[in-house]
């Protein structure tokens, strides 16, 4: 205020721009002293409970945790609008005890669909694994939902931690029925990245309905498609710097 009582931003507003200390009205004068006092404060990463040791100037701290690795994720159970976050040991229990989702260990997988009306496609037909692998988790995810005017099924996975870290693995889809096969190979994305992100960018095995049905023989009237892959951990060459797949047995 103009008597040099001072308070912050949040404060006035609640003090409907009365000083609560003289009472006079409050104008928009800035207190510099007390902007380089906050500027010379060093406080560690509200993250900290989470793991993050770094300690940071007032306003590199807010930079910081907006794109701080130890942030709490988004549970990756789509189509349900879950608010729940945390860390992956935390959501990992989550999605076994609160979504009833299947958990399974190896880098490999044979997971059988099976729609009875295919041509119902709805954005919410969508169904998803965990897989846990080389001491990581990984989402599986398959769904339908209408491209365009046309109807397709996607399969896709994500990768339970940060964007960095899920560029050290990669993996391929496999579907196929009467003698054909579609093979899908890529980088699992972060599960920073939202489920809708993902799927809009079309970044998957993505197969039209007509395939698919295709692919699962009979009287084309009922979806059985059967999706397998593996992850795999790519490794540093030392020689060359390129990276070579490490095989899970």
């Amino acid at each position: 205020c103009h008597n040099g009582h001072t308070l912050c931003s949040t404060c006035k507003t609640r003090v409907h721009n009365r000083c609560p200390t003289c009472r006079q009205e409050l104008g928009d004068i800035r207190c510099l002293a007390l902007e380089k006092v906050a500027e010379s404060l060093e406080l560690p990463c509200k993250y900290t409970s989470l793991g993050c040791p770094e300690i940071f100037p007032y306003y590199s701290k807010l930079k910081h945790e907006a794109l701080c690795n130890f942030r709490p994720y988004n549970c990756p159970y789509a189509g349900s609008e879950c608010t729940v976050v945390g860390g992956i040991p935390f959501l990992v229990a989550h999605l076994r005890d609160d979504h009833k989702v299947d958990m399974h260990s190896g880098c490999t997988f044979n997971h059988r669909y099976v729609k009875s009306n295919p041509r119902e496609v709805e954005n919410a037909t969508w169904m998803l694994t965990v897989f846990h692998c080389y001491g990581q988790y990984f989402c599986l995810h398959f769904e339908a939902f209408q491209l365009g005017m046309a109807p397709v099924y996607m399969a896709f996975l994500r990768f339970m931690g940060d964007e960095v870290e899920s560029r050290n693995y990669s993996y391929s889809l496999e579907v196929g029925g009467n003698g054909r096969k579609l093979i899908w190979e890529g980088t699992p994305r972060s599960i920073r990245d939202s489920h809708r992100k993902v799927r809009d960018s079309h970044d998957g095995l993505i197969i039209q309905r007509n395939m698919a049905l295709f692919f699962s023989g009979g009287d084309r009237k009922e979806l059985k498609l059967r999706v397998t892959g593996r992850i795999w951990k790519e490794q540093q060459n030392p020689e060359g710097g390129a990276c070579i797949p490490n095989l899970c047995s």
